[in-house]
């Protein structure tokens, strides 16, 4: 492809599996970030706050930024992040956690063509 051809943007996609091994911890981090946040409007503090107390997968989404993720990436810009937490059986030695399980042979040919691989 061509430099005009070629799109700017890039979706990076980040799986990460998590071991909470202190809940109030991570709770009282959350509800912390919650409190120093100036922008956030009382209502929502509010309701952010009993959902952190009540569940320790959300108090993490509170904690874990994207923008912290890549804010000093030279170069970059973040235009837009998503991200959800959730509570998981995890076994590392199970099959179903290898990582890119997701990943087609169709994303296998592009992420080659990024790279130069194929074409």
């Amino acid at each position: 492809m061509s430099t005009p051809e070629t799109s700017r943007f890039v979706r990076l996609r980040v799986e990460v599996v998590l071991e909470v091994e202190d809940d109030e911890a991570v709770t009282e981090a959350a509800l912390g970030r919650l409190a120093a946040d100036p922008e956030l409007p009382d209502e929502e503090r509010a309701h952010a706050r009993a959902a952190v107390t009540e569940d320790t997968a959300e108090a993490l989404a509170y904690l874990v930024d994207p923008f912290d993720l890549v804010g000093e990436v030279p170069g970059v810009e973040l235009q837009q992040a998503s991200w959800s937490t959730e509570r998981i059986d995890y076994d590392p030695d199970s099959p179903d956690w290898e990582l890119d399980e997701d990943d087609d042979e169709e994303d296998d040919e592009d992420d080659a063509d990024e790279r130069g691989g194929i074409g």
